[in-house]
């Protein structure tokens, strides 16, 4: 063979391998892509509105009250020295009734900013920053404007695009919500008529179903006789209703197949057991429903070991009536993050193959609004304002560089609609995923823009 047919047949070859369709187990054809940058990712959307003066400029009191005090309080997450005065983001002095006054102690040794990729100034471009608007950008990689509450997005979420162009099953795909407020559990699918709910992914909150509520009606699976127990079956129904009351809304299933629905089934079993037993592992801080929820979706990491799992907090939403309160919220979000990080890489097949993205929905006002809290700080609402389009992201993981910042205050990199095209990026379906023409036109992949 000569040299120009050994390279023709080498290239051949290797175009086999890189660009040649190929049937996945589920049917669906597809053009392979370029290779998974990580098996596993998880999204933690840092949601209810967190300003950047609190956490990546880092200013504490400086950038919000007439306290001159700066310092890092989520010092898990980002690279700076903690607040030296005016303590109030820990835990409580209830002897002294300080409130916050026992900073939490850092779990990680090295902060996420320096395993990883900070974005100090990313964009969230268009709309309102309302909640909804930011959570649905986050897993669509669109804005909707004009969309209001209970309305699933029109474009599809990642969920849909990783099961439609990755062949991901339905318990690969877990949206795991604070709450079941609002539109969180419209969030796991879209409805666009070529995606939807045969492509959607899981929903719990957590602290919903394993929380009180779910603990009286459900723990031990108990049975009810409708002749005798039919306001508990009442009950029970209005329960389950309870985000489902607009007309039209349905309780769908989600194409899990028999053996995961069984999986599931099997899951919500053992974890009541844990439970009751008390062996549900939680963050060494667990005071808030963000922490409260974070132990769980380590849970649910644990027994389904799912391709994308997307978290969401909001416990920084308080920030609306109580500055207060909104820093030590802050200060947990970080150390709930941090803990979700180090258990994942005690999880088997997620260790060292999981990259996690941590970004806010949208930021808040600079201006406060005229509430003040016990201590007299004033308070902060989140509208179009300029200050409320800034956040941050953070990106770390096998195949993610560390210790790099990409941007500054005066060169804002990145946008809310990125994350969408980025975790597509990691999974080898980006161009998939561009191809079906319905991400936002600023939406690209974070790595495209290092």
């Amino acid at each position: 063979m000569n040299r120009r047919k050994f390279i023709k047949k080498s290239a051949l070859a290797a175009a086999g391998t890189i660009g040649m369709p190929y049937l996945l187990p589920t049917g669906l054809l597809y053009a392979r892509q370029s290779s998974m940058k990580a098996q596993h990712v998880v999204f933690v959307q840092f949601a209810g509105g967190l300003r950047q003066q609190e956490s990546v400029l880092q200013r504490y009191l400086a950038g919000s009250q007439t306290e001159q005090v700066e310092g890092n309080i989520m010092y898990n997450l980002l690279d700076g020295k903690a607040p030296e005065d005016k303590i109030a983001y820990g835990t409580d002095d209830n002897q002294n009734n300080i409130v916050g006054a026992f900073p939490i102690n850092p779990i990680l040794q090295t902060p996420l900013q320096k395993q990883g990729v900070l974005f100090p100034e990313v964009r969230f471009s268009k709309g309102g920053a309302g909640h909804f608007n930011g959570l649905s950008t986050g897993v669509s990689g669109n804005y909707y404007t004009t969309a209001g509450l209970r309305q699933r997005t029109a474009s599809p979420t990642i969920f849909e695009y990783l099961r439609k162009y990755a062949g991901f099953s339905a318990t690969d795909c877990w949206s795991i919500g604070q709450s079941i407020i609002g539109s969180r559990p419209l969030l796991n699918y879209s409805a666009h008529p070529d995606f939807g709910r045969p492509y959607g992914g899981n929903f719990i909150a957590p602290t919903v179903t394993f929380g009180e509520p779910g603990q009286q009606h459900f723990m031990d699976f108990k049975n009810y006789h409708p002749d005798t127990d039919y306001e508990m079956i009442r009950e029970v129904r209005g329960f389950l209703n309870k985000n489902f009351t607009t007309k039209g809304l349905e309780i769908p299933h989600l194409y899990n197949s028999p053996h995961e629905e069984n999986s599931i089934r099997e899951f919500v079993r053992a974890t009541f057991e844990k439970v009751k037993e008390g062996r549900v592992t939680m963050p060494p801080v667990s005071d808030n429903g963000d922490l409260r929820t974070l132990g769980f979706a380590v849970e649910v990491l644990r027994w389904f070991k799912p391709k994308i799992s997307v978290v969401d907090l909001s416990a920084v939403d308080v920030c609306h009536g109580n500055f207060t309160s909104y820093l030590k919220n802050v200060h947990r979000a970080d150390h709930g993050i941090a803990f979700l990080w180090k258990e994942i890489q005690s999880i088997p097949g997620m260790s060292n193959n999981t990259i996690m993205i941590v970004m806010p929905e949208h930021g808040r006002d600079e201006a406060p609004n005229s509430i003040k809290d016990l201590n007299d700080w004033v308070s902060y609402d989140h509208s179009g304002s300029p200050n409320a389009r800034r956040i941050f992201a953070l990106m770390v993981g096998p195949g993610v560089d560390s210790n790099l910042k990409v941007g500054s205050e005066t060169n804002p990199v990145g946008d809310a609609a990125d994350v969408v095209p980025t975790i597509a990026d990691i999974f080898g379906i980006k161009d998939r995923v561009y191809g079906a023409g319905l991400l936002d036109g600023s939406a690209r992949s974070f790595f495209d823009r290092m």
